[in-house]
């Protein structure tokens, strides 16, 4: 299962921390960004993902993150 979220995150060195938080949660967790897409695409993929905790996980680290359909 792939989940793909619009974000506001803007610098590279922002998406290696918030990778290694979502990881240390989630280890089996496979995630990336797209900082080129408009949407600063957050892409999540794994079995039985928890897509309001990593939105959760987003808004507390300051992030907007909204699942794109």
């Amino acid at each position: 299962m792939v989940e793909v979220f619009k974000t506001n995150v803007q610098k590279e060195t922002d998406t290696n921390y918030i990778i290694a938080i979502i990881n240390r949660q989630f280890p089996d967790y496979k995630v990336n960004f797209d900082l080129d897409d408009c949407d600063r695409i957050l892409r999540v993929e794994g079995v039985d993902l928890e897509v309001n905790n990593i939105i959760d996980y987003m808004n507390c680290l300051g992030y907007i993150c909204l699942q794109l359909e």
